[in-house]
Order: C-alpha cells, then sequence, then structure tokens
C-alpha cells in the first residue's frame, strides 16, 4: 500500500476527537498497513489514523532500532503512568519543519484492541511510552505542541509558518 498524505495543520479533523472502533475486521487492517506504510516513509516511531484523515481509534507505534515491530491498535487507554517523566524531542508530519522538547511519562500502562480483536494490556518504557502517548493525543484530538506554554506554543507555529 502507498504512504498517505499527512493532513496539514490547522486542519479541523486533527482538532477532533476520534470514533471509537467496534470490531477489527479487514477494513481496520488495511487502514493500519497504511498507517505503517505512512509511519515508516516520514519515517517516523508512531502515527494516529487521524493524521491521514481516518476519524477512527487507530495508532501504530514502532520506536524499535530495527524496525518492522509495529504494535497495531484500537481504541488504546493509558491505564497507568509513571511518575518519572522523559523528555523527547517530539514532532509532527502535520506541522513540518518544527519540534519541541515535551515531558510525558517514561513508562505507561496501556490497554487496546490488537489486531486480532482481542483486549490486550502491555507496559511501554522510554520512546515507546512518548510515542504511544502522543498518538493517544492525537485521537483526542491534541498535538505535541498544545502541551508547551502558550508562548513557546505561538512561537513553534510561527516558525512553522515561516518554514511552511
Amino acid at each position: 500500500m502507498p504512504a498517505r498524505p499527512c493532513l496539514p495543520w490547522p486542519d479541523k479533523r486533527l482538532r477532533t476527537v476520534a470514533e471509537p472502533v467496534e470490531a477489527i475486521t479487514d477494513d481496520i487492517r488495511a487502514i493500519w498497513t497504511d498507517m505503517i506504510d505512512t509511519m515508516e516513509a516520514m519515517p517516523g516511531v508512531g502515527l494516529a489514523a487521524p493524521q491521514i484523515g481516518v476519524m477512527q481509534r487507530l495508532a501504530v507505534v514502532d520506536a524499535s532500532s530495527e524496525r518492522g515491530q509495529a504494535i497495531r491498535m484500537a481504541n488504546p487507554e493509558i491505564l497507568h503512568s509513571s511518575i518519572e517523566l522523559r523528555p523527547h524531542e517530539e514532532a509532527s508530519p502535520n506541522l513540518p519543519g518544527v519540534s519541541a522538547t515535551i515531558k510525558r511519562p517514561r513508562a505507561v500502562t496501556v490497554r487496546f484492541l490488537n489486531e486480532q480483536g482481542e483486549m490486550e494490556e502491555r507496559d511501554f518504557v522510554g520512546l515507546w511510552a512518548t510515542s504511544v502517548q502522543h498518538q493517544i493525543d492525537h485521537l483526542n484530538g491534541k498535538l505535541y505542541f498544545q502541551h508547551l506554554s502558550k508562548m513557546k506554543r505561538d512561537m513553534l507555529l510561527r516558525k512553522a509558518k515561516k518554514a511552511g
């Protein structure tokens, strides 16, 4: 499958909460495949369906060094977060040319529907945890820069506008 284009900020779909997935079907699996191809083409460590205009609670994450380890998630939700925070430079193909350091919990426990349609709970640490949290933000209509202070966010958006 070809990589899909990512919506440009400020498309309103990027600020809209995605719809829950009722069941894992072949159509859902095909969307996941497109999402993985899109993520690899960026290249990135995760992608949420709303980033490509699909308004469903679907995400893929692959923070492995060797790649090809993508985890497919439907309806992911964070059950537990570590108190310890981990700073990481985050960016988005929806707002190219800029990035910002965001502090997020170092580890999270996430429950989601897997590709077999079974409920799964998994612990994510480090970059995996950062990426999962970043994707869940997208599913909730939020982008990484909304974690910044208003001043830093405004500076980032001005810089992105100049770059674009």
